[in-house]
């Protein structure tokens, strides 16, 4: 039988719901076969339990840490574990002066070095830099440099009016623009060339032999006689090289690249990691304003941090190198040390040279969130039993079963087969709320905990006011004598303002808790705010489509005794038979309150 045109648009939003259902399906699927999703929501802390580390400060010398320091180091480290606020991990202090990590599951080695180490970034003028390892022998080029096979270390540049894009091996007389740092040269083999310098000396005063004090942080005087020692007893190509290294911001630090391609001797601190305001990573613009290839990683000071990098720029630039090289260390290595060809004076620099988009990304967010106020050592690592467990979770799902049973049980007998659409209406809105769960889980690595439990549960309610709201509106219509296809239209006019009012209030408050309200009280935010979205998607793209093709019918659009929509079930008289497609001959006679005919 040939579809009418009003049975048809219904039916194509019906199939735009199923597009999504099947898209977020398939998405699981190959989530689960070719990544690291699995087939179920990630559970909480209180359901499955997981892993708790005490960590404890690295201190250098007689420093003590203060309370507002492991505060704020706690502050950091929840954003770390937790930067989405939907993984369910929990930070506190213990002590005094020691950090609890309780995380579920089992977090990988790179995930608890990313907690406890101090992504504290500090930048330190670069007195003297070498081959990292003496084995193998490097080969000496005829201009005497030393070439080695490691990855660039990088180039950072000024931002420029006009921006323009440069090369790594490009020099600012070659681009005509403003380049302030160029760090390593590529051979065409691909190869990278290191500068290397010679043994650093210790330096004397002219007058009495004695040790020269330092002017600034540029100063040789600054090399002394044990620094050259511990620089020409390193080999970064050994395991542990740099385990003993004590990193204070005021002395010299001998330490090498995160590659170990080389070694330096650095002078103190010149700017901390805590005067960056900004960092953010993406790819350079070309001069047209379109992206290029390279990878950049965008950094702003703050203004003391701004007058600090432009003073030492001003006379790094003129030196030799390698001391016109300025190196950024991250947890006492060098992530990257190009050299300056102009000084940068406004606080801005782009750090670039060959990362990946994804190394730059978390390079990024570490500095984004913030600088320890000191690194982390691991005291401790055990397992954790959930609080609540299994048991817990097999209450709270038969509670929601129960639920969901008594809203089918009072649909029924309220709307008799039109209590079927809510229930359909709810198996929907549970299947893509259990899709967006798991696909949360393996994207975002949200953990379903109780109190997400108990958001679910609620929601199920939730879901059955939008259904009655609609569903009486549309009875409102029939007992005022419309056919079922027009009540439907009319209806909907009038019942999707009064779901959208009510759900967004409940957006809303979802989203206060969210943001406001403790740890505990954010898994209940979070799903109590994606199923009220859910529930708008359910309403808008099934129910009301749904009942559109019902109204063609002639069980519902006949208004049968059992569908819940018969007319003189709801007070109206039909003054004539049903035609089909929802329509009558004439228009019924509506009941009075008493009774009689209108």
């Amino acid at each position: 039988m040939a579809l009418s045109p009003h049975a048809r648009k219904p039916l194509r939003v019906l199939g735009g719901l199923a597009a999504i259902i099947a898209l977020l399906a398939g998405l699981l699927a190959s989530a689960n076969l070719w990544g690291t999703a699995q087939w179920a929501p990630k559970l909480g802390l209180d359901l499955e339990g997981g892993t708790q580390m005490v960590l404890e400060p690295v201190l250098v010398g007689t420093n003590s840490v203060s309370s507002d320091q492991l505060n704020q180091a706690r502050d950091i480290i929840v954003q770390r574990v937790d930067a989405n606020g939907v993984a369910g991990a929990e930070v506190t202090t213990r002590g005094g002066r020691n950090i609890v990590v309780s995380m579920p599951g089992q977090p990988d080695k790179a995930t608890e070095d990313a907690i406890r180490k101090s992504s504290q970034m500090r930048f330190r003028a670069v007195l003297a830099a070498g081959a990292g390892t003496t084995q193998p022998q490097p080969t000496t080029t005829p201009s005497g440099s030393a070439t080695g096979t490691g990855k660039p270390t990088g180039s950072a540049t000024s931002k420029a009016p006009v921006p323009t894009a440069t090369g790594a091996t490009t020099t600012a007389a070659k681009s005509g623009l403003p380049q302030a740092l160029l760090n390593s040269t590529t051979s065409p083999s691909g190869t990278t060339t290191a500068k290397a310098t010679a043994t650093p000396k210790a330096t004397a005063s002219p007058t009495t032999g004695a040790a020269a004090k330092p002017k600034d942080p540029t100063d040789l005087a600054w090399v002394t006689e044990d620094v050259a020692k511990q620089f020409q007893a390193l080999d970064c190509a050994k395991p542990g090289a740099l385990d003993k290294v004590v990193d204070d911001p005021s002395k010299p630090l001998v330490t090498c690249s995160d590659d170990g391609v080389e070694k330096f001797v650095l002078g103190p601190v010149v700017v901390n990691g805590d005067q960056i305001d900004s960092a953010t990573a993406g790819y350079r613009p070309l001069s047209n304003g379109q992206p290029s290839s390279e990878v950049e990683i965008q950094l702003a000071f703050k203004s003391a941090g701004s007058k600090a990098y432009a003073d030492a720029s001003k006379k790094m630039v003129s030196l030799e190198s390698p001391r016109n090289r300025m190196a950024a260390t991250l947890d006492s290595k060098v992530i990257v040390a190009p050299q300056f060809n102009e000084a940068i004076l406004n606080g801005q620099a782009s750090i670039t040279g060959g990362f990946k988009i994804e190394e730059a990304r978390d390079l990024a967010n570490q500095l984004k969130f913030g600088a320890l106020p000191m690194s982390f050592s691991l005291q401790t690592r055990e397992n954790i039993s959930p609080t609540l467990g299994g048991e817990q979770l097999r209450y709270g799902l038969v509670a929601g079963i129960i639920g969901l049973l008594l809203v089918a049980g009072y649909s029924l007998f309220q709307y008799r087969a039109l209590g079927f659409v809510t229930v359909a209406s709810i198996i929907i809105a549970a299947l893509l709320t259990y899709l967006s769960l798991t696909i949360l889980g393996w994207s975002h690595n949200y953990r379903l905990d109780m109190a997400g439990v108990t958001g679910l549960i609620i929601a199920i309610g939730v879901t059955a006011d939008s259904f009655i709201v609609y569903f009486e509106r549309i009875r409102d219509e029939v007992r005022e004598g419309r056919p079922l296809r027009a009540a439907v239209n009319t209806g909907w006019k009038r019942a999707k303002r009064t779901i959208i009012v009510a759900d967004g209030v409940n957006f809303l408050a979802a989203v206060v808790l969210y943001f406001l309200a403790s740890s505990g009280v954010r898994g209940f935010a979070f799903t109590l705010g994606l199923t009220t979205l859910i529930d708008i998607l359910v309403v808008f793209l099934f129910t009301h489509p749904l009942m559109g093709v019902l109204a063609e019918t002639k069980f519902f659009g006949g208004g049968h005794k059992w569908s819940g929509l018969s007319p003189e079930r709801l007070g109206v008289v039909p003054s004539t038979r049903y035609v089909g497609r929802g329509r009558f001959a004439t228009t019924p006679v509506a009941r009075t309150a008493e009774g009689s005919a209108r």
